[in-house]
């Protein structure tokens, strides 16, 4: 044989056992803590191994409440720095595409100078709607409304993205539908009541002062006025629509600029609610989890408890020294997502920029996940929305195994008769084609663990049809040698010249394919893409079994140019 032979046949020898090597775990089922120097295994996909199918949608009414009521503040603190004393108003959303809320000037004569600095400092997402004596009433610009709507979507996605990768799950799939729904895919996640916690958590982090010039003797008043209007939580119901329908009926008893949270407790098992504690806080807050820099779980050494260590940015610690120092004796309450989760009272100024976040009763691990799931959120980002659950589907893995057996099993009678096929039409080089078959297989499964795909039932159909290009090839390189013996060649020189002339046939078949395989996976999404993935892969495999691997085998088979007559 000549030396670019023996090349090409140590070459193919080396991928032959590396892609052994590389399948092993999956053929075989090795764990990981096998003493197998390679892990990796095939990423099944939610079909095969089952998992969590969600569409979450957004509540884009509850983001422009909340973006307007978080305006209140910042426009309140910006006029106090230039010497205008204001208080937060009302809200009015009357219209829920178009919340409002107003400033109430202390002075009349403030209002001009009230509505410049406005202007200068907010003119892009604020617009001021009213303007009468002491009252300014403002609302969200237009283009800034679009921007939300533009942004929430991505942002959402990449939270979502970040908090599952912290949770470890593989390969999941998170794509937007539309411009207000998420479809997610979670591939073998067990513990689903865990994942849909996560995931659908807001972790909205506010610090708000409590506001104890109000008994709890007239908070409790104001709250049996709205439980006789019918006011009253429903299992099943967002705990936020509760609250913000409490405030709502409520809102003409409250002081300005205030609005009652609660302290709950719930039943871990039932999900009842099984004891409220009422606040009545800041409806704004001058700190939030957007200047958080890091959340920690850490053990309180007295009482054996864990809890979420927070770290704040520069910034965020130097609202949080300026807050504090500013009210020293009051109560400040730290609020997730709408729920008190304690109201220290502040001693003094506090620098440094530290602050920490105590969980409910219950016993030690059901505390210590409760404050891992805590602080994983608030490190992942809070969503910039509040999310609903429209759809959900858990595959069971049972139907996953199903769907394999059923496809191993098509796979294993489709794959005999083709290689029968060949074997039987073509004799010992339909057995050359069989193993070139064969290989290509075990490529693709090879490139698959390599770059991480995942395998889904799309992607066993691309392999199918893997299989049939590479018969294809196979049989156009055999009618081509076919054609060149009938023509007087010796088998040597039909081999060298079928080869050469059948090459570009092979490559164009694959090139328009790979082209049509391109454009699934740039335009498609979920299981078109799985399949696309698979097809490309296949394509790259099939070119170089069915050409440079058959050609290897068949030179060894031709030897030297002495052979009279080919098996074909």
């Amino acid at each position: 044989m000549a030396k670019g032979w023996w090349f090409r046949f140590s070459l193919l020898a080396v991928l032959v056992l590396s892609s052994l090597l590389a399948t092993a775990p999956t053929f075989f089922g090795l764990k990981e803590d096998s003493a197998f120097p390679l892990k990796a295994k095939i990423n099944l996909g939610l079909d095969l191994q089952g998992g969590l199918y969600m569409v979450l949608g957004i509540d884009f009414n509850k983001v422009y409440r909340d973006e307007v009521v978080a305006y209140a503040r910042k426009a309140q603190a910006t006029l106090k720095d230039v010497g205008i004393e204001s208080t937060v108003g009302t809200l009015d959303a009357s219209d829920p595409k178009d919340p409002k809320h107003t400033i109430i000037l202390s002075k009349d004569g403030d209002r001009s100078a009230a509505k410049e600095k406005l202007r200068e400092f907010y003119s892009y997402p604020l617009r001021i709607t009213q303007d009468e004596g002491t009252t300014l009433q403002y609302g969200l610009g237009r283009d800034y409304l679009r921007e939300i709507e533009d942004t929430a979507l991505s942002k959402s996605i990449e939270v979502i993205r970040n908090r599952i990768d912290e949770f470890g799950v593989t390969e999941p799939e998170i794509v937007s539908q539309g411009n207000d729904r998420i479809v997610v895919q979670l591939p073998g996640v067990k513990d689903i009541t865990r994942a849909k916690d996560l995931i659908g958590r807001t972790a909205k982090l506010e610090f708000k002062f409590v506001n104890d010039d109000v008994s709890l003797t007239q908070l409790n008043d104001w709250l049996d006025k709205a439980k006789k209007a019918g006011i009253e939580y429903k299992k099943g119901q967002r705990w936020s629509d509760h609250v913000a329908a409490i405030n709502a009926h409520i809102t003409a008893d409250l002081p300005k600029g205030f609005e009652v949270a609660f302290s709950k407790t719930m039943n871990k098992n039932t999900n009842e609610v099984t004891n409220l504690e009422p606040y009545l806080v800041e409806a704004g807050s001058s700190l939030t989890g957007e200047e958080l820099q890091e959340a920690l779980v850490r053990i309180d050494q007295e009482q054996n408890r864990p809890y979420v260590a927070l770290e704040f940015k520069p910034q965020g610690a130097k609202i949080f020294e300026q807050i504090t120092g500013a009210n020293i004796g009051k109560r400040l309450a730290i609020v997730l997502d709408g729920n008190v989760y304690s109201a220290p009272v502040v001693q003094g100024r506090i620098a440094g920029g530290s602050a920490q976040v105590t969980l409910g009763a219950g016993d030690y691990n059901t505390t210590m996940m409760e404050a891992r799931d805590l602080a994983l959120v608030l490190r992942a980002g809070a969503l910039p929305v509040e999310l609903v659950f429209e759809e959900q589907r858990v595959v069971g893995p049972s139907l996953g195994a199903d769907a394999i057996d059923k496809a191993q099993l098509a796979a294993l009678i489709g794959s005999f008769l083709v290689l029968a096929f060949m074997c039987f039409y073509y004799k010992f080089s339909g057995a050359i084609a069989t193993a070139t078959i064969i290989l290509n297989v075990l490529f693709t499964l090879t490139c698959l663990i390599l770059v991480g795909a995942t395998l889904s039932l799309p992607g066993i159909a691309g392999i199918a049809l893997t299989v049939g290009m590479a018969v294809d090839g196979n049989i156009l390189i055999y009618e081509r040698i076919r054609e060149e013996m009938r023509a007087g060649m010796t088998p040597f020189e039909a081999v060298r010249t079928g080869f050469e002339k059948a090459f570009w046939a092979i490559a164009d078949a694959n090139i328009t394919t790979a082209l049509a395989g391109l454009c699934l996976l740039n335009f498609g999404t979920g299981p078109v893409r799985g399949f696309a993935v698979t097809l490309l892969i296949g394509i790259c495999t099939t070119v170089y079994t069915s050409y440079f691997v058959s050609k290897v085998l068949f030179e060894m088979y031709v030897g030297k140019g002495d052979r009279k007559t080919l098996s074909i």
